[in-house]
Protein backbone atom coordinates (compact mmCIF):
# COMPACT_ATOMS: atom_id res chain seq x y z
CA UNK A 1 0.00 0.00 0.00
CA UNK A 2 1.21 3.02 -1.08
CA UNK A 3 0.51 6.72 -0.29
CA UNK A 4 3.11 9.28 -1.22
CA UNK A 5 4.00 11.79 1.61
CA UNK A 6 0.31 11.25 3.18
CA UNK A 7 -0.40 12.30 6.65
CA UNK A 8 -2.76 9.47 8.98
CA UNK A 9 -4.46 10.62 12.07
CA UNK A 10 -4.84 8.18 15.19
CA UNK A 11 -5.60 8.82 19.39
CA UNK A 12 -2.44 6.44 21.32
CA UNK A 13 -4.24 7.08 24.08
CA UNK A 14 -7.86 7.82 25.41
CA UNK A 15 -10.76 8.66 28.05
CA UNK A 16 -12.27 5.59 28.66
CA UNK A 17 -14.95 3.72 31.48
CA UNK A 18 -11.70 2.28 32.80
CA UNK A 19 -9.67 5.76 33.30
CA UNK A 20 -7.03 6.56 30.77
CA UNK A 21 -6.28 3.89 28.71
CA UNK A 22 -2.88 3.82 26.65
CA UNK A 23 -1.88 2.54 23.69
CA UNK A 24 1.66 4.62 23.68
CA UNK A 25 3.61 1.52 23.32
CA UNK A 26 2.65 1.35 19.85
CA UNK A 27 4.90 3.94 18.94
CA UNK A 28 7.79 3.02 21.39
CA UNK A 29 7.54 -0.41 18.82
CA UNK A 30 7.76 1.57 15.91
CA UNK A 31 10.10 2.90 16.69
CA UNK A 32 13.85 0.93 15.79
CA UNK A 33 15.68 3.76 14.45
CA UNK A 34 15.09 6.50 17.21
CA UNK A 35 12.55 7.32 19.69
CA UNK A 36 12.68 10.99 21.21
CA UNK A 37 11.03 10.78 24.32
CA UNK A 38 9.95 14.59 25.44
CA UNK A 39 9.82 15.48 29.17
CA UNK A 40 8.27 18.67 30.69
CA UNK A 41 5.06 20.09 32.17
CA UNK A 42 2.05 21.47 30.65
CA UNK A 43 2.80 24.70 28.25
CA UNK A 44 6.70 24.26 27.66
CA UNK A 45 5.95 23.67 23.80
CA UNK A 46 6.01 19.73 23.71
CA UNK A 47 3.24 19.72 20.51
CA UNK A 48 4.17 22.99 19.17
CA UNK A 49 7.90 21.00 18.86
CA UNK A 50 6.36 17.70 17.73
CA UNK A 51 4.12 20.01 15.53
CA UNK A 52 7.53 21.72 14.09
CA UNK A 53 9.25 18.65 13.39
CA UNK A 54 6.09 16.71 11.62
CA UNK A 55 5.83 20.23 8.76
CA UNK A 56 9.97 19.91 8.17
CA UNK A 57 9.86 15.71 7.84
CA UNK A 58 6.59 16.59 5.46
CA UNK A 59 8.11 19.08 3.27
CA UNK A 60 11.00 16.55 2.88
CA UNK A 61 8.48 13.79 1.06
CA UNK A 62 8.28 11.68 4.53
CA UNK A 63 4.80 10.41 5.20
CA UNK A 64 3.71 10.99 9.04
CA UNK A 65 1.52 9.58 11.48
CA UNK A 66 0.01 12.11 14.06
CA UNK A 67 -0.38 11.03 16.97
CA UNK A 68 -3.52 13.45 18.81
CA UNK A 69 -4.03 14.28 22.28
CA UNK A 70 -7.62 13.20 23.50
CA UNK A 71 -7.32 15.67 26.13
CA UNK A 72 -6.87 18.36 23.64
CA UNK A 73 -7.78 17.54 19.97
CA UNK A 74 -5.69 20.32 18.68
CA UNK A 75 -2.81 18.98 19.99
CA UNK A 76 -0.11 16.47 19.38
CA UNK A 77 1.24 13.62 21.94
CA UNK A 78 3.34 12.49 19.06
CA UNK A 79 4.96 11.27 15.50
CA UNK A 80 5.89 8.21 13.88
CA UNK A 81 7.34 8.44 10.19
CA UNK A 82 7.06 4.43 9.40
CA UNK A 83 9.61 4.37 6.58
CA UNK A 84 12.41 5.44 8.93
CA UNK A 85 11.90 4.01 12.48
CA UNK A 86 11.66 7.41 13.90
CA UNK A 87 9.18 8.76 16.29
CA UNK A 88 8.81 11.90 18.88
CA UNK A 89 6.69 11.54 21.49
CA UNK A 90 5.13 13.42 24.97
CA UNK A 91 6.11 11.18 27.60
CA UNK A 92 4.45 12.69 30.33
CA UNK A 93 1.62 12.17 32.83
CA UNK A 94 -0.68 10.33 32.36
CA UNK A 95 0.97 8.15 29.36
CA UNK A 96 3.80 8.42 30.84
CA UNK A 97 7.15 6.44 28.64
CA UNK A 98 10.83 5.82 29.59
CA UNK A 99 13.32 4.39 27.29
CA UNK A 100 13.95 0.74 26.94
CA UNK A 101 17.49 1.05 24.91
CA UNK A 102 18.54 4.66 26.61
CA UNK A 103 21.63 5.80 24.20
CA UNK A 104 21.23 3.29 21.61
CA UNK A 105 17.26 4.10 20.34
CA UNK A 106 15.89 5.96 22.47
CA UNK A 107 16.62 9.58 24.20
CA UNK A 108 15.04 11.89 26.66
CA UNK A 109 14.50 15.27 25.83
CA UNK A 110 14.09 17.28 29.16
CA UNK A 111 12.36 20.72 28.14
CA UNK A 112 12.48 21.67 31.71
CA UNK A 113 16.03 23.16 31.16
CA UNK A 114 14.23 26.15 29.30
CA UNK A 115 11.97 26.83 32.09
CA UNK A 116 13.23 29.63 34.69
CA UNK A 117 12.40 27.69 38.25
CA UNK A 118 12.08 30.38 40.36
CA UNK A 119 9.39 31.85 38.47
CA UNK A 120 7.33 28.13 38.46
CA UNK A 121 8.26 28.11 42.52
CA UNK A 122 6.48 30.90 43.09
CA UNK A 123 3.55 30.11 41.53
CA UNK A 124 3.72 26.41 43.69
CA UNK A 125 0.50 26.67 45.28
CA UNK A 126 -1.66 27.73 42.01
CA UNK A 127 0.25 24.68 39.95
CA UNK A 128 -0.77 22.50 42.67
CA UNK A 129 -4.37 23.77 43.24
CA UNK A 130 -5.06 24.12 39.43
CA UNK A 131 -3.68 20.13 38.89
CA UNK A 132 -5.67 18.86 41.55
CA UNK A 133 -8.68 20.74 39.98
CA UNK A 134 -8.00 19.03 36.73
CA UNK A 135 -7.53 15.66 37.96
CA UNK A 136 -10.78 15.58 40.09
CA UNK A 137 -13.06 16.94 36.77
CA UNK A 138 -11.21 13.62 34.97
CA UNK A 139 -12.05 11.54 37.90
CA UNK A 140 -15.77 12.73 37.83
CA UNK A 141 -15.68 12.16 34.16
CA UNK A 142 -14.21 8.47 34.19
CA UNK A 143 -17.31 8.18 36.85
CA UNK A 144 -19.81 8.64 34.13
CA UNK A 145 -18.03 7.02 31.54
CA UNK A 146 -18.12 4.27 33.49
CA UNK A 147 -21.30 4.31 34.29
CA UNK A 148 -22.05 4.39 30.55
CA UNK A 149 -20.37 1.32 29.85
CA UNK A 150 -22.99 -0.19 32.22
CA UNK A 151 -25.07 1.25 30.55
CA UNK A 152 -24.35 -0.02 27.10
CA UNK A 153 -24.01 -3.97 28.70
CA UNK A 154 -27.71 -3.30 29.68
CA UNK A 155 -28.82 -2.20 25.88
CA UNK A 156 -27.17 -4.98 24.93
CA UNK A 157 -28.69 -7.70 27.33
CA UNK A 158 -32.07 -7.16 25.52
CA UNK A 159 -31.29 -8.73 22.79
CA UNK A 160 -30.29 -11.81 24.43
CA UNK A 161 -32.90 -12.44 26.63
CA UNK A 162 -35.57 -12.12 23.90
CA UNK A 163 -33.78 -14.67 21.71
CA UNK A 164 -33.90 -12.30 18.83
CA UNK A 165 -30.99 -12.71 17.25
CA UNK A 166 -30.28 -15.25 14.53
CA UNK A 167 -27.32 -16.75 15.75
CA UNK A 168 -26.98 -19.15 12.87
CA UNK A 169 -27.37 -15.89 9.80
CA UNK A 170 -24.59 -14.07 11.67
CA UNK A 171 -22.08 -16.78 11.74
CA UNK A 172 -22.99 -17.51 8.00
CA UNK A 173 -22.19 -13.53 7.60
CA UNK A 174 -18.97 -13.66 9.40
CA UNK A 175 -18.00 -16.86 7.31
CA UNK A 176 -18.81 -15.48 4.08
CA UNK A 177 -16.67 -12.41 5.16
CA UNK A 178 -13.73 -14.51 6.17
CA UNK A 179 -13.47 -16.52 2.66
CA UNK A 180 -14.53 -13.17 0.55
CA UNK A 181 -11.24 -10.71 2.26
CA UNK A 182 -8.64 -13.28 2.58
CA UNK A 183 -7.07 -15.07 -0.22
CA UNK A 184 -6.39 -18.43 -0.50
CA UNK A 185 -2.44 -17.79 -1.25
CA UNK A 186 -1.89 -16.41 2.65
CA UNK A 187 1.56 -15.30 3.85
CA UNK A 188 1.41 -17.36 7.27
CA UNK A 189 4.50 -15.19 8.55
CA UNK A 190 4.62 -13.71 11.87
CA UNK A 191 2.30 -11.00 11.85
CA UNK A 192 3.21 -7.29 13.12
CA UNK A 193 -0.28 -6.18 14.96
CA UNK A 194 -1.01 -2.91 16.09
CA UNK A 195 -3.54 -1.26 18.69
CA UNK A 196 -4.71 1.96 18.80
CA UNK A 197 -7.81 4.42 19.08
CA UNK A 198 -9.42 6.14 15.56
CA UNK A 199 -11.50 7.90 17.67
CA UNK A 200 -11.92 9.36 21.46
CA UNK A 201 -14.05 11.24 24.22
CA UNK A 202 -12.33 14.62 24.90
CA UNK A 203 -13.26 17.81 26.55
CA UNK A 204 -13.81 19.13 22.68
CA UNK A 205 -16.34 16.36 22.41
CA UNK A 206 -16.49 13.41 19.94
CA UNK A 207 -13.76 13.49 17.57
CA UNK A 208 -13.02 10.58 15.42
CA UNK A 209 -10.26 10.25 12.54
CA UNK A 210 -11.80 7.83 10.37
CA UNK A 211 -11.48 9.38 6.60
CA UNK A 212 -7.36 10.06 6.83
CA UNK A 213 -7.18 5.87 8.06
CA UNK A 214 -9.95 4.43 5.42
CA UNK A 215 -10.41 7.07 2.88
CA UNK A 216 -7.10 5.90 1.56
CA UNK A 217 -7.93 1.96 1.23
CA UNK A 218 -9.11 0.44 -1.83
CA UNK A 219 -11.84 -1.83 0.02
CA UNK A 220 -13.79 -1.25 2.67
CA UNK A 221 -16.89 -2.73 4.78
CA UNK A 222 -19.19 -1.22 6.69
CA UNK A 223 -20.93 -3.03 10.02
CA UNK A 224 -23.52 -1.40 11.40
CA UNK A 225 -26.36 -2.39 13.95
CA UNK A 226 -27.68 -1.67 17.03
CA UNK A 227 -25.77 -2.24 20.22
CA UNK A 228 -25.94 -6.18 20.92
CA UNK A 229 -26.03 -7.15 17.58
CA UNK A 230 -22.37 -8.43 17.08
CA UNK A 231 -20.63 -5.53 15.36
CA UNK A 232 -17.76 -5.84 17.87
CA UNK A 233 -17.67 -9.99 17.28
CA UNK A 234 -17.77 -9.78 14.19
CA UNK A 235 -14.44 -7.50 13.79
CA UNK A 236 -12.49 -9.73 16.53
CA UNK A 237 -13.03 -12.76 14.23
CA UNK A 238 -11.92 -10.77 11.42
CA UNK A 239 -8.62 -9.64 13.59
CA UNK A 240 -8.33 -13.18 14.55
CA UNK A 241 -8.43 -14.77 11.47
CA UNK A 242 -6.16 -12.13 9.79
CA UNK A 243 -3.46 -12.75 12.66
CA UNK A 244 -3.85 -16.81 12.77
CA UNK A 245 -3.07 -16.34 8.80
CA UNK A 246 -0.12 -14.00 9.26
CA UNK A 247 -1.43 -10.86 7.86
CA UNK A 248 -0.60 -7.68 9.54
CA UNK A 249 -3.27 -5.33 11.41
CA UNK A 250 -3.94 -2.52 12.46
CA UNK A 251 -6.67 -2.84 15.72
CA UNK A 252 -8.55 0.42 16.35
CA UNK A 253 -10.36 0.02 19.89
CA UNK A 254 -13.32 1.49 21.20
CA UNK A 255 -13.08 5.07 22.82
CA UNK A 256 -15.23 3.44 25.58
CA UNK A 257 -14.76 0.40 26.15
CA UNK A 258 -11.30 -0.20 24.81
CA UNK A 259 -10.89 -3.90 25.43
CA UNK A 260 -13.66 -4.03 21.98
CA UNK A 261 -11.85 -3.63 18.66
CA UNK A 262 -14.11 -1.66 16.85
CA UNK A 263 -12.68 -0.64 13.23
CA UNK A 264 -9.63 -2.80 10.92
CA UNK A 265 -6.97 -2.26 8.87
CA UNK A 266 -4.81 -4.94 7.11
CA UNK A 267 -2.41 -3.09 5.21
CA UNK A 268 -1.09 -5.66 2.81
CA UNK A 269 -4.89 -6.42 1.72
CA UNK A 270 -5.49 -2.57 1.41
CA UNK A 271 -8.80 -3.29 3.01
CA UNK A 272 -10.63 -2.02 5.76
CA UNK A 273 -13.93 -3.35 8.74
CA UNK A 274 -15.62 -0.14 9.76
CA UNK A 275 -17.91 0.17 13.20
CA UNK A 276 -19.98 2.46 11.46
CA UNK A 277 -22.51 3.51 14.30
CA UNK A 278 -23.30 6.94 16.30
CA UNK A 279 -20.92 8.48 17.28
CA UNK A 280 -18.17 7.38 14.68
CA UNK A 281 -20.39 7.26 11.56
CA UNK A 282 -18.41 6.97 8.22
CA UNK A 283 -19.91 8.21 5.16
CA UNK A 284 -19.58 5.24 2.92
CA UNK A 285 -18.30 5.59 -0.69
CA UNK A 286 -20.04 3.96 -3.56
CA UNK A 287 -17.51 1.01 -3.62
CA UNK A 288 -17.87 -0.05 -0.03
CA UNK A 289 -19.98 -3.00 1.21
CA UNK A 290 -22.70 -2.11 3.84
CA UNK A 291 -23.58 -4.96 6.25
CA UNK A 292 -26.40 -4.14 8.46
CA UNK A 293 -26.83 -6.46 11.28
CA UNK A 294 -30.09 -5.32 12.09
CA UNK A 295 -31.23 -7.08 9.24
CA UNK A 296 -31.09 -10.39 11.56
CA UNK A 297 -33.26 -9.41 14.26
CA UNK A 298 -36.58 -10.89 14.83
CA UNK A 299 -38.63 -7.28 15.64
CA UNK A 300 -41.34 -9.11 17.01
CA UNK A 301 -39.42 -10.99 19.54
CA UNK A 302 -37.85 -7.45 20.46
CA UNK A 303 -40.86 -5.65 20.78
CA UNK A 304 -41.61 -6.66 23.95
CA UNK A 305 -38.12 -4.84 25.33
CA UNK A 306 -38.55 -1.85 23.63
CA UNK A 307 -39.72 0.83 25.90
CA UNK A 308 -36.80 -0.54 27.76
CA UNK A 309 -34.30 -0.09 25.54
CA UNK A 310 -35.35 3.34 24.44
CA UNK A 311 -35.27 3.90 28.21
CA UNK A 312 -31.19 2.10 28.58
CA UNK A 313 -30.67 4.88 25.11
CA UNK A 314 -31.93 8.03 26.90
CA UNK A 315 -29.72 7.10 29.97
CA UNK A 316 -26.57 5.90 28.07
CA UNK A 317 -26.88 9.60 26.28
CA UNK A 318 -26.75 11.44 29.45
CA UNK A 319 -24.22 9.74 31.05
CA UNK A 320 -21.91 9.97 28.22
CA UNK A 321 -23.07 14.00 27.88
CA UNK A 322 -22.46 14.19 32.00
CA UNK A 323 -19.24 12.87 31.26
CA UNK A 324 -18.42 15.43 28.27
CA UNK A 325 -19.69 17.86 30.71
CA UNK A 326 -16.96 17.63 33.55
CA UNK A 327 -14.41 16.86 30.49
CA UNK A 328 -15.42 20.67 29.12
CA UNK A 329 -14.55 22.42 32.39
CA UNK A 330 -10.92 21.02 32.01
CA UNK A 331 -9.68 23.64 29.69
CA UNK A 332 -10.30 26.61 31.61
CA UNK A 333 -7.83 25.09 34.31
CA UNK A 334 -5.43 23.51 32.17
CA UNK A 335 -5.27 27.08 30.47
CA UNK A 336 -4.16 28.66 33.51
CA UNK A 337 -1.75 26.08 34.45
CA UNK A 338 -0.17 26.21 30.73
CA UNK A 339 -0.38 29.73 31.40
CA UNK A 340 1.71 29.66 34.28
CA UNK A 341 4.76 27.57 32.51
CA UNK A 342 4.25 29.78 29.12
CA UNK A 343 4.95 32.49 31.14
CA UNK A 344 8.20 31.25 33.25
CA UNK A 345 9.83 29.43 29.54
CA UNK A 346 12.92 30.69 27.10
CA UNK A 347 11.50 30.16 24.27
CA UNK A 348 14.16 31.70 22.09
CA UNK A 349 16.38 29.44 24.29
CA UNK A 350 14.01 26.00 23.17
CA UNK A 351 13.23 27.50 19.47
CA UNK A 352 16.93 27.14 18.87
CA UNK A 353 17.40 23.88 20.58
CA UNK A 354 14.52 22.96 18.02
CA UNK A 355 16.46 23.87 15.08
CA UNK A 356 19.63 21.62 16.70
CA UNK A 357 17.16 19.01 17.02
CA UNK A 358 15.58 18.78 13.41
CA UNK A 359 19.28 18.87 12.04
CA UNK A 360 19.82 15.45 14.51
CA UNK A 361 16.46 13.90 13.12
CA UNK A 362 17.83 14.88 9.39
CA UNK A 363 20.38 12.99 10.02
CA UNK A 364 18.61 9.75 11.60
CA UNK A 365 16.27 10.31 8.29
CA UNK A 366 19.68 9.95 6.04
Amino acid sequence: MSHANSARYVFPGGNTSLGFYSFYEDIVNNATTRLFILKGGPGVGKSTLIRAIADRLSQEGHDIEYHCCSSEVTSLDGILVPALGIAILDGTAPHTVDPRHPGAVDEIINLGNYWFEEGLIDLKDEIITLSRQTKHLFARAYNYLAQARLINEDQESYYQISNCLNFLQLNITAGKLIKEIFPADNPYGKPKTRHLFASAITPQGLANHLPSLFDRLKKRYIISGSPGTGKTTIVKKLYDTAVTLGYNAEAYHCALIPEKIEHLILPELDLGIITGVEPHTYSPKAEDVIIDLDQFVDQKALAPYLEDIQEANRRYLAALDRALEFMSKVKAYRDQLEAHYISNMDFDALNEFREQLIARIAYFAQ
